[in-house]
Order: C-alpha cells, then sequence, then structure tokens
C-alpha cells in the first residue's frame, strides 16, 4: 500500500505548485475543477490514505475502491474522503466532470468537530449515488465554492463552510434518520469511542507496523469499562459482539492488504497480530470461505 498522501504531497504531484500559506494557516481549503485534472491523471488514482479530507462530485463512469469495498458509479455520485479510510478510483470513460475540494480538520477548528458526521465515520458508506434531479442543486453549490474562494470577502471561509456543511447535510438527508434514547446515547458515545481507538490501528501502511489493540479485554482496559459493560453498548447500537466487530474489521483490513500490496501472507499475518501464520489464514477462511492465496488469487483480472 502507498505512503499516505500528505496535502503538500497533492499539490506538488498534481499540481507543481504550493500555496504560500501552507504550513502558516490555521486550516486549508481549496476547490478544483476535476476535468482539469482528468486529461493529466488518466491513471488509476493510487489507493493510499489522505491526512486531508476530501468531498467530490464525481460525473462520469468511475469504480470506487475504499477500504476493502468496492462501488460502480454508473451516472455521478458524491465521495466522501477522511483520513482514516485509503481510497482510490478508476476513471472508466473518457468524459469526465465534477468538482472537489479538499481542506483539513484545523479548518473547521471552533466550527463543530467535523469527524463526528456520518458521512466522514469509518464503517459508514462515503459514496452516494446521486439521481439526475439532486445533481443540478450539488452543482450549484460547488459554483457558490469557486466564487467564494476568488472573492476578496472578508468572511468568505465563513461562507465556504456553511456551503460544505450544506453539501454535507444534503448528503446525510439521503439515509434514513434515527432516534436515539438516552440509553441508546450512552451505548453510542462508548461505542464511538471504541470504533475511534480501533480504526487508529488501520490502515496497515507497513510491513513493520502490528496492530497493537485485538482482543475486547484491550480495548475495555483503554476505555476503562468493564468488557462486559463495552459488549452490552456494543451489542445495542450494531448488534454484534466487540470480539465480532473486531474480526470483520481486521477481516476487513486483511482484504485490503492482500488486494493491493504484493506482501507476503506471513507479512499480512504478522502485521495484524496473528502469531503463526495457519491461525490467520484458518481465520480469513472462516470469514470469508476463502483462502487469502485464493482471495489474492481471485482480485487479478
Amino acid at each position: 500500500m502507498n505512503r499516505t498522501e500528505t496535502i503538500e504531497d497533492f499539490y506538488k504531484l498534481k499540481l507543481n505548485w504550493m500555496p504560500q500559506n501552507l504550513g502558516k494557516e490555521m486550516g486549508h481549503f481549496n476547490v478544483f475543477r476535476l476535468e482539469d485534472f482528468v486529461a493529466k491523471y488518466a491513471q488509476c488514482i493510487p489507493y493510499s490514505r489522505k491526512d486531508f479530507f476530501k468531498i467530490s462530485l464525481i460525473i462520469g463512469k468511475n469504480r470506487a475502491h475504499y477500504a476493502d469495498k468496492t462501488i460502480d458509479i454508473d451516472k455521478q455520485a458524491l465521495i466522501f474522503s477522511n483520513p482514516q479510510i485509503p481510497y482510490n478510483w478508476e476513471y472508466l470513460q473518457e468524459e469526465q466532470s465534477g468538482y472537489f475540494c479538499i481542506f483539513t480538520e484545523a479548518f473547521f477548528n471552533q466550527f463543530g468537530n467535523i469527524k463526528e458526521y456520518p458521512v466522514f465515520k469509518p464503517g459508514g458508506n462515503p459514496v452516494f449515488l446521486i439521481e439526475d434531479e439532486d445533481l443540478e442543486p450539488i452543482k450549484t453549490i460547488y459554483l457558490k465554492i469557486c466564487r467564494e474562494i476568488e472573492s476578496d470577502y472578508l468572511y468568505k471561509y465563513d461562507a465556504i463552510r456553511a456551503l460544505v456543511l450544506e453539501l454535507i447535510h444534503l448528503a446525510q438527508r439521503m439515509q434514513p434518520a434515527t432516534v436515539l434514547s438516552n440509553h441508546q446515547n450512552a451505548a453510542t458515545r462508548i461505542s464511538s469511542v471504541f470504533m475511534e481507538l480501533l480504526e487508529r490501528q488501520f490502515p496497515i501502511e507497513s510491513p513493520f507496523q502490528q496492530m497493537k489493540f485485538r482482543s475486547p479485554t484491550d480495548f475495555a482496559d483503554q476505555l476503562a469499562v468493564h468488557v462486559n459493560h463495552l459488549n452490552r453498548a456494543l451489542k445495542d447500537i450494531t448488534g454484534k459482539t466487540t470480539s465480532q466487530v473486531i474480526a470483520e474489521r481486521i477481516a476487513q483490513e486483511a482484504k485490503a492488504l492482500l488486494k493491493h500490496t504484493d506482501w507476503q501472507i506471513a507479512e499480512i499475518s504478522t502485521c495484524l497480530g496473528f502469531e503463526e501464520s495457519p491461525h490467520f489464514i484458518n481465520f480469513f477462511k472462516k470469514h470469508t470461505q476463502l483462502t487469502p492465496k485464493a482471495f489474492r488469487s481471485a482480485q487479478v483480472v
């Protein structure tokens, strides 16, 4: 897997220039037209994690890969990318258009916790397929962002934050809302912190990187709660036990590593905390009905 792409890498590799205030700003934001990039970068974008947030409106036929999942985009989609989940996409036709904006977490400091929105949470679905009738309102938001960033309005970045939040809320309205009871809210908080601690260990980007917390007890100790309390909270929110959630996330990472790296199976086994390769092979087969070798071979087109 490629190393994490920084926002500095983005400017150097894709634009060959660097904003003067980058690194000196409290937070960074920029917006681009997708068609300005397609001609130069029509090849598959490398599968990697980025250290910045990105919201893309992609109009055209594409295939998106995020974590261990793949989704085909026939017409248009909004894609929400966050620093925790590696991703890439393939252009499946020459005609491509759209927009994307990039921003750092610090850009939203004192304006709410951007990571708490469901579109950016690990385990969610960051790809929203857009119906034709919904496309123009989304394009209009991007056009407003483009006009604001070129303006000399003193409070333009506040206006841009509001427009970005409008994009986020527009996407979230595409999903049904759920009303939580007080009990569920408490369980949600514990589950959220657990998921953040679990996701902090991923993605695995080097054969020398290894999971630190693997068992329910490991996580309960870190969260200063009894393991049974953690298990009940996760069961209430996800319908799964702590062990099931951990195992599914490890299996997801294993599939991503088998698909996007050429590491030896033994190396992947060690990274994911298995003492011996046969234990990993049995675990993987239990969760995917395939051996790691067979799964990797199936990915070769």
